[in-house]
C-alpha cells in the first residue's frame, strides 16, 4: 500500500511532461495555420511572432518543453489565438 502512493506520483509527472511534449507542435501548428491567413499585424508584429515561432521549436526539440510552451504563447496570443 504504502509504494501505491509515491509511483503514482511518478506516473503523474511523466504523463505531465509528455503532455507538454505533444502541447508544443499543436501549438505550432496552430501559430503556421494563423500566419498563412494574413493576419493584420505590423511588420515589427509579425517578425515578432516569427522570432518567437522560432524560438518554441528550438527549445521544444531541445526538451524544454515548459520554455517552448510559454514562447509559444506569447505568439499565440500576438496573433489573437
Amino acid at each position: 500500500m504504502k509504494i501505491r502512493y509515491p509511483l503514482l506520483a511518478a506516473l503523474a509527472v511523466l504523463s505531465s511532461s509528455a503532455a507538454f511534449a505533444f502541447h508544443c507542435p499543436a501549438d505550432m501548428k496552430k501559430i503556421d495555420e494563423a500566419l498563412s491567413m494574413k493576419p493584420a499585424l505590423s511588420a515589427e508584429q509579425l517578425t515578432e511572432v516569427q522570432k518567437l515561432r522560432a524560438e518554441g521549436e528550438m527549445l521544444h526539440q531541445a526538451g524544454k518543453h515548459q520554455e517552448s510552451v510559454d514562447t509559444l504563447a506569447k505568439a499565440m496570443k500576438m496573433l489573437g489565438i
